[in-house]
């Protein structure tokens, strides 16, 4: 099983981002952290990499309800979503498949919150 989803497509990197970002919105997400993956191995260890961000998105009321089911579940919150730059001028964004990562939690609790998770986060894939 894979453990994310993807969609690749043309744009310039920072309108992808862009685009990602007020798809996730629409879908009731907040971005909580937004890493440029580029800017650390640069600064950190001096090397060339190309534009990659990770998103951290929550959605309050899907994380509440699975904080009331599982009290360590905040270890993987929030949900991930990447963008990174592909040859040709695409972009490839990935979100996390929360149903694939809640099984190794193995709490049936979790079930329908990661279910509505999950319909979210493709809906905002397939939007781009």
């Amino acid at each position: 099983m894979r453990y994310y989803f993807s969609t690749t497509f043309e744009a310039p990197f920072d309108e992808a981002v862009g685009r990602t970002i007020e798809a996730l919105k629409r879908e009731g997400f907040g971005v909580l952290t937004d890493i440029d993956v580029k800017a650390t191995p640069k600064r950190k260890l001096g090397v060339e990499f190309r534009q990659y961000r990770t998103l951290g998105a929550c959605s309050p009321p899907c994380a509440y309800q699975a904080l009331q089911a599982e009290d360590k579940i905040g270890t993987m919150l929030p949900c991930s979503v990447i963008a990174q730059e592909l040859d040709g001028g695409r972009v490839e964004v990935a979100a996390i498949d929360p149903i694939a990562s809640m099984r190794a939690v193995q709490n049936p609790a979790l079930g329908g919150v990661a279910v509505e998770v999950q319909a979210k986060l493709r809906r905002v894939v397939d939007s781009l």
